[in-house]
Order: C-alpha cells, then sequence, then structure tokens
C-alpha cells in the first residue's frame, strides 16, 4: 500500500546541479517504483514520510504557470529524482498540465522515464520544439529487472522506444544504472539500434543504505562478482570504470553511434 499525499508548491521548475541541464521539475516527490538502486531515495529526509522510499508518493500541486521565459533557450530535465510517469500520473495527470505549457516552451527539453505510459502523451511530444526522450534499460533480462524495480517490462520500455522513434521524436537510450559484469552494453545496443537516435551510460553508484543492500543482493544472486564488486565498492578501485569508458568509446565510434558516459557524474564523449 502506497501512501498518497497532495502537496502544495510554489513552483514547478527548479534550478538544476545536474551536468547537462539547466532546470528540472520534478511533478512528484517519490516514485513507487522503488528501484533498488534508486540515488533519489535522500528525498525522503526531507519529505517527513516515515514510510520506506517506494512506499510514499507526494503529488504536486502548484497554481504558478511554468515561467516560460525563465526558461528560453535553456535546458530543462523532467525529472531528475522521480518518474514523471510513475503511475500515479495516470490519475494526477499532473506531468500532463506541465507539458501542455511546455509545448509552447523555447527550451530543450529532456522527458526521463521507466514508464510506457509516455506514450500517453504523444499529442504533445510531437509538438515540442527540441525534445528528446530518454528511456532507462540496463538489462535485457526480466527477472533481474524484476528484482531491481516495479517499473514497466524491459519489453515495453523497449517497444516504447520504437514507438517513439517511429513518431520523429529524438530517442535516447539511457543505460543506467550499468551493474558491473551484468549489464551487457553491446547486447542492449545491438537490440536497439534501430530505433535509438542515442545513448548515455552511468555507473552504478552505491551510498547511502542501499549500498549493502545492493551488494548483499549480488553476494546472494551473483557470487561470483562478489569480489569485484567489493573491489570497487568497498576498497573503492576505479579501473574497472576506466576502463569500460574506453571500451564504450571505441565501441560507439566505430560504429557511428552517438553516445555520452555519465560516469562518477563527469561528462565525458
Amino acid at each position: 500500500m502506497i501512501t498518497e499525499r497532495v502537496i502544495e508548491v510554489r513552483d514547478y521548475v527548479t534550478k538544476s546541479n545536474l551536468p547537462a541541464s539547466d532546470y528540472v521539475i520534478n511533478p512528484y516527490v517519490g516514485c513507487p517504483h522503488a528501484c533498488k538502486y534508486c540515488y533519489a531515495c535522500f528525498m525522503k529526509r526531507f519529505s517527513g514520510h516515515r514510510e520506506e522510499w517506494g512506499e510514499f508518493i507526494d503529488i504536486k500541486r502548484c497554481d504558478k504557470p511554468v515561467p516560460l521565459a525563465e526558461i528560453k533557450g535553456k535546458t530543462v530535465f523532467l525529472s531528475s529524482v522521480t518518474d514523471c510517469y510513475n503511475k500515479y500520473e495516470e490519475k494526477y495527470g499532473i506531468t500532463r498540465k506541465i507539458l501542455e505549457q511546455l509545448v509552447s516552451a523555447d527550451c530543450d527539453l529532456n522527458i526521463c522515464t521507466k514508464s510506457k505510459l509516455i506514450l500517453r502523451d504523444a499529442d504533445l511530444l510531437k509538438q515540442c520544439r527540441r525534445l528528446k526522450v530518454s528511456v532507462s534499460v540496463n538489462t535485457l533480462d526480466e527477472e533481474f529487472k524484476n528484482h531491481m524495480d516495479k517499473a514497466s517490462s524491459i519489453r515495453d520500455r523497449l517497444l516504447t522506444l520504437e514507438e517513439l522513434h517511429g513518431l520523429g521524436i529524438r530517442t535516447v537510450l539511457f543505460m543506467s544504472p550499468i551493474f558491473p559484469y551484468i549489464t551487457d552494453y553491446q547486447e542492449i545496443i545491438e537490440k536497439s539500434s534501430a530505433f535509438v537516435d542515442e545513448y548515455w551510460f552511468e555507473d552504478l553508484n552505491l551510498r547511502g543504505g542501499y549500498k549493502q543492500k545492493i551488494l548483499s543482493y549480488i553476494a546472494s544472486e551473483y557470487p561470483q562478482f562478489h569480489d569485484a564488486y567489493r573491489q570497487i565498492y568497498l576498497e573503492g578501485k576505479k579501473g574497472f570504470w576506466s576502463g569500460l569508458a574506453m571500451e564504450i568509446r571505441e565501441y560507439c565510434e566505430a560504429s557511428n553511434i552517438n553516445y555520452v558516459i555519465y560516469f562518477y557524474h563527469a561528462r565525458k564523449q
């Protein structure tokens, strides 16, 4: 049972600390996808909720219009600490109301989701001037995905990318987070390259309360990799990521693939 709460906010648009966006819009606080590796779980300490991350959702209400003049010529990211197309969007429609205003915005809009629900708003997405839609995929194994999150299936995510691409919308497959020795980036690219315009790669960054949960999961389900994870996440050895970044770069350039590597939150290309 997920706790729902409607809250009033002064503005939907906030300045961003992300490396590739000027502003962010988060229509919700919390996320029912309950990703076990979710960095955004830190938001719980600002929300006043006692529930576990993934067991509450705050629905933001705001009477102030999106400040189109302020975001003109800027990059806007929707969303950074929630999925703007989580299942409660179907009920409340906050993202759609925001998108109805953004269709006339002169900005670069990036939407990131794990949900096929975004297809509901295809009519609005087609009107956006400069839009990228990124869908997170870090495995083709549905069982592994189900261990990690409650979002749309991998099959549905790939079909979503394919349909968006067919509508003329620029598509991004956000390979995030990459699980060392588990995520097969070449297999995912080969499966999706016909309908993906660009790939983003991000490392698995373990910290806070979920660090030990993931390490315990690896020890239980992938014991052959446990020692490698211990070296990366407990001993701080970063050689794996520098080597993987070089491998991805060489692969993408040889295959004429558009890509961005976000390892340790630094932009590399």
